[in-house]
């Protein structure tokens, strides 16, 4: 078999590159980090033919190789380093055929770097309805590069864009820049001094020094020196670049475009946007699909939840019965299966929250939400573009804070930052979603609306509008000149592609289970040590010291080693741990059992429902019990009545939803930051709001 070749997908952001990388990889793909920088990496194996594989790198959306986020620097030193891993032998450059001349700029930069580029016309189907004509044949011999129509969607032309990388191409010979007369000889010095194929390259080079990090520091100063002899000025360079491109592309345009787009075709689209983006219509609308998201999370998914909570606890009661006694199988039938099954549980819940999510980015409506949300986050101190940090974070802080490296502005980076935490992500899901169903009825409202789903709907609110009082707080106490502003380019709507939404559900589900697996299976085993052990003699001596506390109950055998198992725990590391914090949270309606939980949780909120699970699988002899019926059945030993009242769990579900309670997320703002000021202020003070409100709460209700 041929060695596999390398193919780089290129274009500009809703280009439709991540439709076609599915089209290629299927199911054969990965999602990992650049080596030493957090920034997603998607690659995935493609079959070209019988003979040949490809590697696919998904690169981030970039509108030409001059970088301004951090996203976009990455695609310039991919394509600048010929050494590097990521270097691709070939080149896809996927444009909107809708809007060619946005998609152009780019290309032309990677023709004058001699890279083997096919152009691929996506949304063909698109560019006809608008009644627009290009003259395919002209554009690929006007480029000297191949031209495949596809759509990304259906998988049309995907056989012929394969067809055309396995035959092979040669880099295109048309020559866009010209490089000027007075940096011509400084040009030349950088291509010979580095060994170069293209003067293009080496003035790449001299453009972009401080982004090219795989050049050492002593290649650097060079060309720091040689620019600063040649009087070299990146930006006057740059710009001059720019209109000399746009000349060669309006050119080339004015001869391919046999028929421009019929003005009109847009027609019901800004029709649908008068709506959808009005100033109260548009709101009101976006709320709708809010709420019926969270309605669709707790009816559609109670059913395989609940099968999958059953089949956990008759799991782990079998595993007790088939092995023989021991602490290794008291570990897995008490620690990691509990744990496990406390994660897993909530993957139909996690399914429907992405699967909404990745329609609501298809059909193009996730755009228009970004644009409305802008005009509110400005009164608060935050820029359009923190819209879109804010609702990813709705999936996972951690790559939401690291997509406001695209805000240029630094106090509305620091305060979307600060704030984003507080957007209810999906580890909290499982902690809201078992207490709101234990604490809360399962009935409807006019016989149609779920009060769990209102509930859950409140807490996500809850948690948004923490976030945008916080900033508000941080705007007037942080001062800066600085001004922003957002431009964006909306998408077309489209029907979603279910196959996409099918790989987002299997991609993100799969990354939830896996990546939390790991902290689940590696608490649930350090928990149940803590838990199974202790010192002194009390814990030596339980079952002895039990019987004759209970000398004169007449107890029978169940109840006896229900009272034995819960005086271990009570007296193990984990419950020293417990009883320790208890004080502090007691104000809050929390006992030492669920201080356990609030400790284990801070590295993965979502580790509360797993330890939750193993502490009373621990501390009660009814091994077929469920999660919930576990917490249900949880008695407060001074009242008498159940541990988990209304005002428990509704203060816990306001603690979890304001407080930090993620060590991964301080890491990442940490670095962000550059500093441990602003994670440690940050962790202070959602913790105080959260403990504050949580008082308030208990102590109102109770």
């Amino acid at each position: 078999m041929a060695e596999k070749i390398k193919i780089a997908l290129a274009g500009k952001p809703n280009s439709g590159k991540s439709s076609l990388f599915n089209q290629l990889t299927g199911l054969n793909q990965k999602i990992g980090n650049f080596p030493g920088i957090t920034v997603d990496k998607r690659t995935g194996v493609c079959q070209l033919s019988d003979y040949q594989q490809a590697e696919i790198i998904d690169l981030p959306g970039i509108y030409s190789l001059y970088p301004r986020t951090l996203d976009e620097k990455i695609v310039a030193e991919i394509i600048a380093d010929k050494k590097g891993a990521h270097f691709p032998d070939y080149v896809v450059l996927v444009a909107d055929a809708t809007n060619l001349k946005n998609c152009m700029l780019l290309l032309t930069q990677l023709i004058d770097l001699r890279l083997p580029t096919v152009l691929a016309l996506n949304m063909m189907d698109l560019a006809a309805q608008s009644g627009q004509s290009i003259d395919i044949q002209e554009l690929s011999s006007s480029l000297d590069l191949p031209v495949v129509m596809i759509n990304a969607r259906t998988g049309q032309g995907i056989q012929e864009l394969k067809k055309v990388i396995v035959e092979s191409f040669n880099p295109s010979r048309k020559s866009v820049f010209q490089i000027g007369s007075e940096i011509k000889s400084l040009v030349r010095t950088i291509k010979d001094r580095f060994n170069l194929a293209t003067e293009y390259e080496a003035y790449q080079f001299l453009q972009q020094t401080d982004n090219l990090i795989f050049l050492s520091k002593e290649d650097r100063e060079y060309i720091f020196a040689q620019a600063k002899a040649g009087q070299f000025f990146p930006h006057k360079y740059q710009g001059a670049e720019t209109v000399m491109r746009y000349g060669f592309i309006q050119d080339l345009l004015n001869k391919v475009i046999l028929k421009t787009s019929d003005p009109e075709w847009k027609k019901f689209s800004y029709r649908i946007d008068k709506v959808l983006t009005h100033k109260v219509w548009g709101y009101l609308i976006f709320f709708t699909v809010l709420f019926l998201i969270f309605q669709s999370i707790f009816a559609w998914a109670q059913i395989p939840m609940d099968f999958i909570d059953s089949s956990f606890a008759s799991l782990s009661n079998s595993l007790a019965e088939f092995f023989p006694e021991g602490p290794f199988f008291d570990l897995i039938t008490q620690g990691i299966v509990p744990g496990i099954g406390g994660i897993l549980i909530f993957i139909p819940q996690i399914a429907i929250l992405f699967a909404c999510i990745s329609v609501l980015e298809e059909s193009g409506y996730m755009a228009r939400v970004v644009f409305l949300m802008d005009k509110i986050m400005r009164q608060f101190g935050l820029s359009g573009k923190s819209v879109v940090p804010l609702i990813s974070g709705m999936a996972c802080a951690i790559p939401a804070i690291m997509a406001t490296r695209t805000i240029e502005n630094w106090k509305d980076r620091l305060i979307t930052i600060f704030v984003t935490p507080f957007m209810s992500c999906s580890a909290r899901l499982p902690v809201f979603t078992i207490l709101v169903a234990l604490i809360i009825p399962d009935v409807k409202l006019f016989g149609f609306f779920n009060y769990q789903g209102l509930v859950l709907m409140a807490l996500y609110l809850l948690g948004f509008f923490a976030a945008i009082f916080s900033a508000f707080l941080l705007k007037l106490i942080i001062k800066t000149q600085e001004r922003s502003y957002m431009i964006m380019e909306m998408p077309t709507y489209r029907k979603p592609k279910w196959a996409n939404v099918g790989y987002t559900i299997i991609e993100k589900t799969k990354s939830f289970v896996f990546e939390a697996g790991k902290i689940i299976l590696a608490i649930s085993v350090i928990l149940w040590v803590l838990a199974s052990y202790g010192p002194g003699e009390k814990m030596s001596q339980a079952e002895q010291i039990v019987k004759d506390q209970s000398f004169n109950l007449q107890l029978t055998e169940d109840e006896l080693q229900s009272r034995i198992a819960a005086y271990k725990l009570e007296h193990s590391y984990a419950g020293i741990i417990g009883k320790t914090l208890e004080p502090a949270i007691k104000p809050l309606g929390y006992d030492w059992k669920i201080g356990i939980a609030l400790v284990t949780s801070f590295a993965a909120r979502e580790v509360f429902v797993s330890t939750i699970a193993t502490i009373y699988s621990l501390g009660s002899t009814d091994d077929e019990q469920t999660i919930k019926g576990r917490l249900k059945s949880e008695i407060n030993q001074e009242t008498g009545g159940p541990r988990y009242t209304p005002a428990v769990g509704l203060s816990l579900l306001v603690f979890y939803t304001l407080a930090m309670q993620c060590m991964s997320t301080l890491a990442v703002v940490k670095r962000e930051t550059k500093s441990w000021k602003w994670p440690l202020i940050q962790l202070a003070y959602m913790t105080a709001v959260a403990y504050l409100s949580a008082f308030i709460i208990y102590q109102t209700l109770s």
